[in-house]
Parts: structure tokens; sequence; C-alpha cells
């Protein structure tokens, strides 16, 4: 949905030479639109939802061109009956959808199964980042953007959800991960972990008790060398959520105070009590 101060030039698109949609402000010399990446797409299916026709109908040619499968919504029932009826590999959401809003129908489609999901955010609203994180998106994009950072985005998020090279499965506390799978369980109990979650929760079993800064992490799981580090807090919180016994007081994913993270395999000794007691705040997003 177009934001009250965004024009069309902004947010939405012209029509670049020979009729293809080219994102305003990133064509190239020829007024075509910019290669959309290298990564083969084989035919993975992207769902868009944007309840504006030209921010849907370029998005979609973009990531056509990248040689995804693409269906669009304009709304939120329209987007869970297209995915019931065809299961996406990846959500491409507009937040600030009508009626039902973006987090809802997140929510939803997360109730039917993990799909990784990229949501698209008002520049400067923080608190709906946040909010659209906690609910599981696997990362976010503002606007106005380019399209071909969004294929881009898209592409790295696929990317994680194809097992790595080595898949033996990963045990530690009574936590096993099976990347090749992607299932994770906690004493033999599956656990519902969103495609960041579990990359997250696979890189700190397979580096037990190192220090990783919230820069490290960014780098090493989302694949970026720059970002809203609140990215990191909000997938560490929730991530505790899901594997801590006491999450106010987590034993497996412990915090160094002004340092970053680490995973303590045995939780024998917990280095901070609940979230936040007795230290000063460490930033607006409640970093973890």
């Amino acid at each position: 949905m177009r934001q009250p101060n965004e024009s069309p030039a902004t947010e939405a698109t012209a029509r670049g030479g020979g009729g293809a949609p080219a994102a305003a402000g990133v064509p190239n010399a020829a007024g075509a639109p910019e290669a959309a990446g290298t990564l083969d797409a084989s035919g993975a299916r992207i769902l868009v939802v944007d309840d504006d026709p030209t921010v849907a109908e370029v998005v979609s040619g973009y990531l056509d061109r990248a040689g995804y499968v693409v269906d669009r919504a304009g709304d939120g029932p329209a987007a869970l009956a297209r995915a019931a009826a065809h299961r996406p590999d990846l959500v491409v959401l507009d937040l600030m959808l009508p009626g039902m809003d973006g987090l809802e129908v997140c929510r939803r489609l997360r109730e039917r199964g993990p799909v990784p999901v990229v949501m698209l955010t008002a520049r400067g609203d923080e608190d709906d980042r946040i909010l659209g994180l906690e609910v599981g998106a696997d990362d976010y994009v503002t606007k106005p953007f380019s399209p071909r950072e969004l294929v881009l985005r898209v592409q790295s998020v696929l990317r994680r959800t194809r097992p790595g090279p080595d898949t033996r499965p990963l045990r530690a506390a009574g936590l096993v991960l099976d990347p090749a799978a992607r299932r994770a369980t906690k004493h033999g109990t599956e656990l519902a972990l969103t495609l960041r979650e579990f990359d997250l929760l696979a890189f700190l079993l397979a580096h037990p008790r190192r220090v990783f800064g919230r820069e490290e992490l960014m780098r090493e799981v989302w694949g970026w060398d720059f970002g809203d580090l609140s990215t990191v807090t909000v997938h560490v919180r929730r991530l505790r959520g899901k594997v801590e016994d006491d999450p106010a007081r987590p034993l497996l994913i412990q915090t160094v105070w002004g340092v970053g993270y680490r995973f303590e395999p045995t939780g024998a000794e917990a280095v901070e009590t609940a979230e936040g007691a007795g230290r000063p705040a460490e930033g607006s997003a409640g970093r973890a």
C-alpha cells in the first residue's frame, strides 16, 4: 500500500523500452531493468501480496524474469486462498493491506506450516518491522525499494532453505537439528522454527561456547554485511522462547554483555537474569 508521503514515482515504476517494467531510480543506462541476479530459481513458486497493482506488477515482473513462478494476491483472504491452492516456496507480503493486514496474514500462513516470508514495510516504521519479525517474517524490505534489491533478498532467503554440503545432524543439550530435513526437536518434541530461527540455532550449535556479536551473526546467518541489528535481537528473543525452559532466564543462548551471544551446551551457568533486569536498556528495539 502506498504510504501518505510516497509518490508514484518513488514507490511505483515507469515502463522502460520494449514495454518491460523498470523500477524508478534503478534502470540501467539504456532504460531497461537491471538483471535480477544469477541464482537459479529452479521454478520456485513466489506469492506476491500487495494491494497496489502497480507495485505487484513490477515485483512480479522482476521475479518472473529471474525464473520464478509467480502468483499474485491483492488482499489477505485472497493470499490465504492462493497459498492453500498452491503452496508457495516464499511469500512477498505487504504489511499495510486493507482489512486483514500483513501481520495477520503472516500468522495464518505460519499456522499452516513453515514458509519463508519477506515483508514489505514503510521506511522508518521500526515498530512495524519488529512486529513483522516477531510474527515470523524472515526478512523485510522498506518502501520505496528497488525491485532488483527485493529479488536479491528473495534469492538470499531461498538459498538458506537448501541443504548445505554438511547435512550431519547437530546435537546438544537435548536439541537435535537435522539440516537436510530442516527439522529441529528438543527432547524428542518438534520445534516450530522459522527459516531464520533454524539457521541461527544451527549456527550457534555448530560453534558452542563461542561469542558472536550481532554484526557477525547478521553476516554469517543472514548473509548481510550491513542491516538493522534489531533483526538479530528479535530472532534471538524468539528462539529463546522456543528452546529455553525459562526464556526470561536463558541457560542455552546466553548474552555476553557488551559483546554478543553464545550457545552454552551444558547450560550450567546463566550469565544473565530476566532480560534487562538491573541493566541499562540496550536500545529502543529491546535488545536481547
